[in-house]
């Protein structure tokens, strides 16, 4: 099989081009940029394009299928060259529909905690040595790649993301996937460049549930009310499971999980993370593994990239950095820090970096999400703004959606970082949260300068 990739740089494509190329596949691809980390990988797999973009004259009647990436634009000159050739076009997710269609598919969805959720499960799954096929939106520990595809596995892991799947496919991607398990964590608005009104995001929700396979099951989180009313109204066909927050309790800085009579003590924390371990049981349990099975894998489960993550820490500090972005988010992720470490202010700092978080309509949804913040502030790039052909916002405006007098909103990050290394971080806890990086700000070596004591710590 020759299979040809347009926008092979994506951060989900090159995964897909790596997890083909080790099935023995033939794989060809371009674009017009291509950044780290997946030019390294692509390079180690003799899969890097010898020079970036489009080459139309790369496609021929020879090649058996494209993959086209959301990056590439509908009118790209390779697109209407395959279109001209009369070959077979798929979205990154149609194709792994393709290569998983004779297994046992499970589906994990929802507005947060869907990339975790899915962590939980190949993770457990692996610990127990299941094989499984999977695409998940991290970096794991113990898995290289964020796909895998073989010929063996009977079981595919997925994360399902309801963003759309390519520049002519305007279908969410979770959509194609056809589960004969599916999870759904819960629903907070998102995406609203492409779902303008909460009901139109909600009803991509319900037609996923309707793709559910025939004799399938939905596992929901009872505390989402919405969910609740799409779970009552699923096909007779469908088995319906909802979970809650199991039982747990916070001793010093642990978080332990209550089950029966185990008490397992969790190296994550936080009610989402919870609620996450939740759903991902009950997976568990329906693939074959036991109780005491899934809580073995929990207690070695370490989180996945970008999510909760430590960057650095000491006796006195600890840095994380979560992808959070949304107000749903942003808020869990602000309340479980300050919970699990109740004995220490936390500086809380967002990046403003999406479409929908940028957008002046939405911003009043953020009102309280980061009230929990001993200290709390704001970071919008007006640069950003324009990019995205948005209306202009200004600080005083972000400052008021925001609420709260412990919010300071800035737009300039050489100022707000400097003013983050003038604190005494004494006892202090310092979580950052950005879908992007504060316009270039190395995260990394930031968080090791505060932690070693640059600041008369």
């Amino acid at each position: 099989m020759h299979i040809h990739f347009i926008a092979i740089g994506g951060s989900a494509m090159h995964n897909l081009a790596i997890a083909l190329h080790k099935k023995g596949y033939k794989i060809t691809g371009s674009d017009d940029e291509v950044f780290e980390p997946s030019r390294s990988r692509l390079e180690k797999y003799g899969l890097l394009p010898e020079r970036e973009g489009w080459q139309p004259e790369m496609l021929s009647s020879a090649i058996d299928a494209v993959i086209l990436g959301m990056h590439a634009r509908d009118d790209n000159p390779e697109l209407i060259r395959a279109q001209e050739l009369g070959l077979k076009i798929y979205s990154y997710p149609e194709y792994l529909y393709e290569q998983t269609r004779d297994k046992l598919r499970v589906v994990i969805g929802g507005s947060h905690g869907k990339t975790t959720t899915t962590s939980m499960v190949m993770h457990t799954l692996r610990f127990h040595g299941v094989p499984f096929d999977y695409m998940v939106g991290a970096n794991l520990d113990g898995f290289e790649t964020m796909v895998q595809l073989t010929n063996d596995a009977e079981i595919a892991v997925f994360e399902g993301d309801e963003y759309l799947s390519s520049p002519i496919d305007m279908r969410p991607k979770f959509h194609h996937y056809k589960p004969n398990i599916a999870l759904l964590t819960g629903i907070a608005w998102d995406h609203i460049n492409v779902f303008p009104t909460f009901e139109s995001y909600v009803e991509q929700f319900r037609l996923f549930v309707n793709s559910i396979e025939k004799d399938g099951t939905l596992i929901y989180f009872e505390g989402d009310e919405i969910l609740k009313e799409i779970a009552a109204n699923v096909r007779d066909d469908i088995t319906v499971i909802p979970y809650s927050t199991p039982e747990y309790m916070v001793e010093g800085n642990t978080t332990y999980l209550i089950a029966d009579s185990y008490h397992v003590p969790l190296n994550i924390f936080g009610e989402h993370n919870l609620q996450n371990f939740g759903g991902a049981g009950w997976i568990c349990n329906l693939l074959g593994l036991t109780i005491e099975q899934n809580l073995k894998a929990f207690a070695n489960f370490k989180g996945s990239a970008r999510r909760m993550e430590i960057v650095a820490e000491n006796a006195e500090t600890i840095v994380f950095f979560d992808f959070a972005h949304s107000p749903s988010k942003l808020k869990a992720t602000t309340e479980a820090v300050k919970k699990q470490y109740a004995g220490r202010e936390l500086i809380a700092v967002m990046e403003l970096h999406t479409f929908s978080s940028l957008k002046k309509e939405f911003l009043p949804y953020y009102n309280g999400t980061m009230q929990q913040a001993d200290k709390a502030f704001v970071y919008f790039n007006p640069h950003t703004v324009e990019h995205k052909r948005l209306e202009p916002i200004s600080e005083q405006l972000v400052a008021e959606a925001f609420g709260g007098r412990n919010v300071e909103v800035l737009n300039n990050s050489d100022i707000l970082f400097a003013q983050l290394k003038r604190m005494n971080w004494k006892n202090k806890n310092l979580l950052i949260m950005s879908s992007g990086n504060f316009s270039g700000v190395d995260i990394k070596a930031f968080a090791e300068e505060i932690i070693n004591g640059n600041n008369d710590i």
